[in-house]
């Protein structure tokens, strides 16, 4: 197997484009684990490790511009004021150490449908740019999974960053799994509130072949939410959030396997979308 570490992204992009079987690794969290299970043995790995235009955030346009390998712990400690789901959904994963060494661009590149990172960006409408020696070009974070492992990325291509659009509202992020840290999800929901707009965002995960969204929900939401009596810290109408996290439990695409059921899975679904929607609705106007 061959390691190969380019120093900048143009190189990196060259190399790419040169070995399109070449896997990038960052923090290698899942990588890693995927060798030492001998579950795939690539002919290279593409360590991004020291490509320092990869490594940093910036804010853009009312956007936060995340590099690829910026790892969850300086998620959870630099962008939480503006990306306040994604640091929620960053604090969940895995160990200290874990979060220190994963990131965001990591979880994408795998496109695993319980990615802890995917429900908070797909409920914030964000883009993921994607690179090769071609050029560039921004795939929405709701086009970007294309099933269990498999995503809109070209063999050629790199995933160079996150564009989030920062916090029109208040956000929330929960899931359900065997124990609180280092677990992968039974199910997870993220939601997303636009106040200026009335929208609502919301993003699902380890419920269906990729990460979904819960239109009818959002639908519902955007229209039956009081925005004209909001402040205050008030508690959200109890038939709103329930009628909410039973259209979520509804929009969920779920299967029986070794960590859930699908009935329980969609139980837990609405649970979940009933108390993160009434948190968000009750920090609106505090």
């Amino acid at each position: 197997m061959d390691f190969l570490r380019p120093s900048t992204l143009d190189e990196a992009l060259a190399v790419k484009a040169e070995h399109p079987d070449a896997v990038p690794i960052a923090g290698g969290t899942d990588v890693m684990v995927e060798l030492n299970f001998d579950v795939r043995r690539p002919a290279a790995l593409l360590d991004l490790g020291g490509v320092a235009e990869l490594s940093r955030w910036s804010l853009e346009d009312g956007h936060v511009r995340l590099g690829a390998t910026v790892p969850y712990a300086r998620v959870v400690t630099e962008l939480g004021e503006h990306l306040p789901g994604l640091a929620m959904a960053s604090r969940t994963v895995g160990s200290p150490q874990i979060r220190n060494r994963g990131t965001v661009g990591g979880n994408l590149g795998s496109a695993s449908p319980a990615g802890d990172a995917h429900p908070p960006l797909v409920a914030a409408a964000a883009g993921i740019e994607v690179a090769s020696t071609r050029g560039s070009r921004t795939v929405p974070a709701r086009e970007f999974f294309h099933g269990p492992k498999k995503s809109a990325l070209e063999p050629d291509e790199l995933i160079v960053a996150v564009l989030v659009p920062t916090a029109a509202g208040p956000q929330q992020f929960a899931k359900v799994g065997t124990r609180n840290a280092m677990v992968i999800a039974v199910c997870s929901f993220a939601v997303a509130l636009d106040v200026a707009g009335k929208g609502v965002g919301t993003g699902i995960g380890s419920a269906g072949p990729t990460p979904l969204r819960a239109l009818e929900a959002e639908e519902f939401a955007a229209t039956e939410l009081p925005w004209d009596d909001i402040g205050g810290g008030k508690p959200l109408p109890d038939n709103i959030a329930r009628a909410f996290g039973e259209l979520v439990g509804a929009a969920a695409r779920p299967i029986d396997d070794v960590r859930g059921s699908a009935a329980y899975r969609r139980h837990a679904l609405s649970v979940l979308a009933r108390r993160t929607l009434g948190w968000a609705w009750q920090e609106v106007g505090k």
